[in-house]
């Protein structure tokens, strides 16, 4: 099954919780183990607990993609030591924003990064990514591009407020399949609600069958 409900701690919003490329997920330490098992089944990655900056907001504070995993300023050094002794790539990004998940929406393509981050900072940011294709925009207006969307290589999900022609020339940037759709039963800030890569998706137990079904089909599953 390329999709399944989850929850972290009792909380539907998974997204806040959960960071996951192809290869690994991040999960807060001390989740059930019900919910690791279930993280690396329809994922297929290992699963890996950890705390960025002494919190559990794995989701809200990592950004990367397969190559790397960008980790705030406020990363204690010794949780970015615990991530580089597991053989991972990991990167500390020095900019004003912390909340890395929340400015950054990118797969192994490209990149769309918050419109108020300096130049400098996004073309430092799209090397360490390993992408030659990025641009700095709001998504539907709104300047929290990661928080608005959840793309992978085969497809992406996205803020039902956003235009048809932006919907078109991001799904052409990205190359690939995009459509909107909410989650947790109308929840219109796609990422609190959704952990997906290449192989499967996350949804938070709130979300209802029709907004899986248009899930499932946008980012291209099963």
């Amino acid at each position: 099954m390329p999709l399944d409900k989850l929850r972290i701690f009792g909380n539907p919003n998974i997204g806040v919780y959960v960071f996951a490329n192809n290869k690994i997920a991040l999960v807060p330490q001390g989740v059930e183990s019900s919910a690791k098992k279930k993280v690396s089944d329809i994922l297929n990655v290992d699963v890996i607990e950890a705390r960025i900056a002494g919190t559990f907001l794995l989701g809200v504070l990592v950004a990367g993609n397969d190559r790397v995993l960008l980790v705030p300023r406020i990363t204690r050094d010794e949780e970015v030591e615990y991530l580089k002794n597991l053989g991972l790539y990991v990167q500390v990004v020095h900019t004003t924003f912390t909340a890395l998940g929340n400015i950054i929406l990118a797969n192994s393509r490209a990149a769309v990064f918050h419109p108020e981050l300096d130049k400098s900072e996004v073309q430092k940011l799209s090397e360490l990514l390993g992408i030659k294709e990025y641009i700095q925009t709001s998504v539907a207006g709104i300047p929290t591009v990661g928080s608005v969307a959840v793309i992978t290589d085969k497809g992406g999900v996205i803020h039902p407020d956003i235009r048809d022609e932006e919907l078109y020339k991001l799904a052409e940037f990205f190359g690939i399949q995009l459509d909107v759709a909410t989650v947790n039963f109308g929840v219109a800030f796609i990422r609190t609600g959704l952990v997906a890569n290449n192989y499967g998706a996350l949804v938070g137990e709130k979300t209802t069958g029709p907004e899986i079904l248009r899930i499932t089909k946008a980012l291209n599953i099963g």
